[in-house]
């Protein structure tokens, strides 16, 4: 299998996946100790009004908490030994699940109660879902790879609408959209522009694609690979000189890196 890529704004992929990958381990393992921390006083408040109706009422109270806890530990372990080996370890795509669905809502609570930006944190869930989506990843028919770019690509300035169809696109070389145009045309896989997530999923639906590649920026991306699911996303994070929304860019180095991983077929750097 390729070598994990996670994506950071103008830094080499290997240089950027550490730190992200901590932030969102960091706060797995707080939130691992402030459940056992909660479990404790579920079981603790209650104790002497159990043991005056059965001595032994504690005793199982608490073998059932430490059972919930160690269930939950065990979860976070091989989470997290999936994300450092980058290996599929036991039920990955169902981490990959509960990741999404349950623990990112989760740990944007508890990044804010530490000052903790959503940005950041943002940012760490896309390293950390492409870490899982490439210990599962596969190789797929082109037709069955979308690659899926936002509207801000296009330069500001264009007239030309894209949005019904990239293909639309006159060449100009203002902006990435040519290029990416002449790699979905050379290799044959389906590309497409969305303005917003509800033309993203319609998109979507409509491919019915088997894993897809999506370019935008950490609040787009983060909900794109929760509309998504199960289909798996690999986030690539675009560049943003002039602020949101407004002229972005995107590295094609890693847009090829991203390609040769789940097509079967050499996609040499330009």
């Amino acid at each position: 299998m390729a070598e994990s890529v996670v994506i950071k704004n103008s830094v080499d992929p290997e240089e950027a996946k550490v730190p992200q990958k901590r932030i969102f381990i960091s706060l797995l393992l707080v939130t691992c100790v402030a459940f056992a921390g909660l479990a404790f006083l579920l079981w603790w408040i209650p104790y002497v009004g159990l043991a005056n109706i059965h001595p032994k009422l504690p005793l199982a109270l608490a073998v059932v908490f430490s059972g919930i806890v160690l269930f939950v530990l065990g979860g976070a372990l091989t989470l997290v030994f999936t994300i450092i080996r980058g290996k599929n370890l036991f039920f990955n795509r169902r981490i990959r699940g509960v990741v999404i669905r349950i623990l990112f809502p989760l740990l944007v609570v508890i990044g804010k109660c530490f000052g903790v930006s959503s940005t950041k944190i943002r940012r760490s869930f896309v390293a950390i879902n492409n870490r899982l989506v490439l210990a599962e990843a596969r190789k797929v028919r082109p037709e069955k790879l979308l690659l899926l770019l936002p509207h801000c690509l296009q330069n500001h300035e264009c007239t030309v609408r894209i949005t019904g169809d990239i293909t639309n696109c006159k060449a100009c070389g203002k902006c990435k959209i040519k290029d990416l145009v002449a790699l979905s045309k050379e290799y044959r896989f389906p590309i497409a522009v969305a303005t917003g997530g509800t033309l993203a999923r319609k998109i979507v639906g409509e491919k019915r694609s088997e894993v897809i590649i999506g370019v935008a920026c950490e609040r787009d991306l983060t909900s794109g690979i929760q509309d998504s699911y199960p289909i798996p996303v690999f986030g690539i994070l675009n560049h943003r000189p002039f602020g949101p929304c407004y002229d972005t860019d995107v590295d094609l180095r890693l847009v090829r890196k991203a390609m040769s991983i789940f097509l079967d077929c050499d996609v040499s750097d330009a």
